[in-house]
């Protein structure tokens, strides 16, 4: 089975992957380990495309369970017809972008605010973040998910809503007939 859950950054994909993988056995994929070279200062260095794809797909490929958390729009066409399902999560911008701010005050504490580089990176992150919604963000944003969604061969489940992780099991599993 292959499973792909997508949706904003604090849509929770991340979580509802990782948790549903390890209630399945699945492996778990999330894409920023993939777009991101690991660093010092994490999620600031981008990996070529080329790289990241084939990397993704060798994991991908190499699993005959797995779920992959994250966006794959920009990944090539051929993701269109890879899952037996994909499950999109859409939270409304407020609840989304509160959860954004605790997040990353989580991550990096006081870093965010006081370090000159860091305090850039955190608004342009969250000035990014912001125009998923209104589709103003270039790449990933509503309309370029939905259109994605369009495209896909397999069955999509979608779940809106500020639902809780046990809730968004529960739906998966049903449609999945697994308890």
């Amino acid at each position: 089975m292959k499973i792909h859950i997508m949706g904003a950054s604090c849509a929770g994909s991340t979580t509802l992957g990782n948790t549903l993988a390890k209630r399945l056995g699945y492996t778990y994929l999330d894409t920023d380990a993939y777009y991101f070279v690991p660093s010092e200062i994490p999620f600031s260095v981008k990996r070529e495309p080329t790289e990241r794809i084939a990397m993704m797909k060798t994991d991908f490929e190499g699993n005959e369970n797995v779920i992959v958390g994250g966006s794959l729009v920009s990944w090539g066409d051929d993701w269109f017809s890879k899952f037996d399902l994909v499950v999109f999560l859409y939270l409304p911008h407020d609840i989304r972008m509160a959860r954004l701010h605790a997040r990353e005050v989580e991550r990096y504490g006081d870093k965010i605010f006081n370090d000159p580089y860091r305090a850039m990176q955190y608004q342009q992150f969250t000035a990014w973040a912001k125009g998923y919604d209104d589709n103003t963000t270039n790449g990933r944003n509503l309309g370029v998910h939905l259109d994605w969604l369009s495209k896909v061969t397999c069955p999509v489940l979608k779940i809106e809503g500020d639902t809780t992780v046990e809730e968004r099991i529960e739906r998966v599993m049903s449609l999945l007939k697994v308890s």
